[in-house]
């Protein structure tokens, strides 16, 4: 029909002209689509509110790269004023420095503390008091809800322990506090113990072994319902969740510490006794033992100068400062007619357990023993004397004494987790296992060690109506 009316030449021009005119269509319709995809058009529906959008894009664009520019300038100028608090608006721990929320305890630290005290005046833990007994016996009387006694023969027993104030001093060392105290608290849950857990200095004077001093007599005069203070290092665990201290054996003792009576009195060596692990009275001797026991600790000169006096006077003693065990040792040595009657010095189980004899023979044990004995078929408490975990340096390798306070942790921790019917994999695992299976009648199902509910743990209730 075109080549009739327009001849064969222009009809063939004619038909090219509407191919590239379908190519054109097609290749514009393509670029729409895309730009609708790349810049976000297409929000509306229609073709006028795409184009509307399209304009306003491109002209936001124009108009934020002036400030975008200026926001980089004015970053660039202010990050110096910055870098002195950008840990503070850090979500990110790691990157956190501590210190900017302990400004003050250097100051604290380099405090008047020192000076209220003059340097020819003795040291002491506070005012003189002779008839702690007499107070204490009639507050008992005027407050019987507050019994110093739970039951009979089951004295009211307060552990105390502690740690620094500030974190430790590398990254694991809270880690492992956090593990000793959960194990204090159970040995304590299951024997009807009350726990105390302290973080500040009372005295600057007192600080490192010292440290506890002052805390004890604070906690003895303040609690006259306690009867027994238990002192306990933080790097000391109990290993031995069912055994009952045979509070019976001190009913004429007002200090009990893991020792030998002939190594403190006859050989007067500084290892004769451990001040880790003690129990002591709520009475006025000792109060007073306190009193005497606490003169060599002021940090300083006399700290130092005691520190010679202890070497020179017990057997084997390294030279260093005076420490509250050697003290301690010198003091009975010396005055064993003043202290010597009140004082059990305990070794039939380890009220104290050095960990290098005991922690690699926890498997040995497992397998011919059971928990109960306290000694060491399976000793009550495991202490790490020397691994600080909490310091910067130890006299032992790091990896040994964590490795080890693992097992020791976990040992524990297996005679509770058994009374809910798991296990630690291993003595080195953190992961557990199912020991027996789930019951419909759970109040039938005894523990292995009778842990749940044991006899040492009752509380005698007077029925009065």
């Amino acid at each position: 029909m075109l080549e009739k009316c327009l001849g064969a030449q222009r009809a063939r021009k004619f038909q090219r002209f509407l191919n590239h005119c379908k190519v054109t269509i097609l290749c514009l319709f393509l670029t729409i689509v895309v730009l609708r995809g790349t810049i976000g058009a297409g929000k509306f529906g229609t073709p006028e509110q795409d184009f509307v959008d399209i304009r306003n894009r491109f002209s936001s664009r124009k108009l934020s790269e002036p400030h975008r520019i200026l926001g980089e300038i004015h970053s660039t100028t202010s990050s110096s004023s910055r870098s002195d608090s950008s840990t503070t608006s850090t979500t990110n721990y790691n990157d956190f420095d501590i210190n900017t929320i302990l400004v003050d305890e250097e100051k604290e630290e380099q405090g008047d503390e020192f000076e209220k005290r003059s340097s020819n005046e003795p040291y002491s833990l506070g005012p003189k008091i002779s008839n702690w007994d007499e107070q204490r016996s009639k507050w008992i009387r005027e407050n019987p809800n507050f019994s110093n006694f739970i039951r009979p023969r089951k004295p009211r027993v307060l552990l105390v322990t502690g740690s620094s104030p500030k974190p430790c001093e590398n990254p694991v060392g809270d880690h492992y506090l956090l593990k000793s105290i959960k194990n204090k608290i159970d040995y304590c849950r299951l024997h009807g113990i009350e726990v105390f857990y302290n973080m500040a200095l009372f005295d600057a004077e007192m600080a490192g072994f010292w440290a506890k001093l002052p805390l004890i007599r604070k906690l003895l005069l303040a609690h006259p319902e306690v009867e027994f203070l238990w002192w306990m290092d933080s790097d000391a665990m109990f290993t031995d969740m069912a055994f009952e201290v045979p509070w019976e054996r001190y009913k004429d003792s007002n200090l009990v510490m893991h020792g030998w009576n002939e190594m403190v009195y006859d050989e007067k060596n500084w290892i004769g006794l451990n001040t880790g692990s003690f129990l002591l009275r709520n009475c006025q001797w000792s109060l007073d033992i306190l009193d005497a026991w606490a003169p060599m600790g002021p940090k300083g000169k006399v700290r130092d100068e005691a520190g010679k006096i202890l070497t020179r006077e017990l057997k084997d003693r390294p030279v260093f400062e005076a420490d509250d065990q050697s003290a301690m040792v010198y003091l009975l040595a010396k005055e064993k007619e003043k202290w010597g009657d009140k004082v059990y010095l305990e070794n039939g189980y380890y009220l104290h357990g050095y960990w290098g004899i005991l922690v690699d023979r926890y498997e040995e044990m497992i397998e011919n023993y059971h928990p109960g004995f306290g000694d060491h078929r399976w000793p009550l408490v495991t202490h790490f004397v020397g691994c600080k975990p909490c310091g910067k340096f130890g006299d032992y390798p790091v990896e040994r004494c964590l490795k080890q306070m693992d097992r020791a942790f976990n040992f524990g921790d297996n005679q509770i987790l058994q009374i809910y019917g798991f296990t630690h994999k291993s003595l080195v695992s953190r992961r557990v296992r199912r020991i027996r299976n789930e019951t419909s009648n759970p109040l039938e199902v005894k523990d292995e060690l009778g842990l749940l509910h044991p006899t040492f743990k009752a509380i005698e209730v007077s029925s009065s109506s």
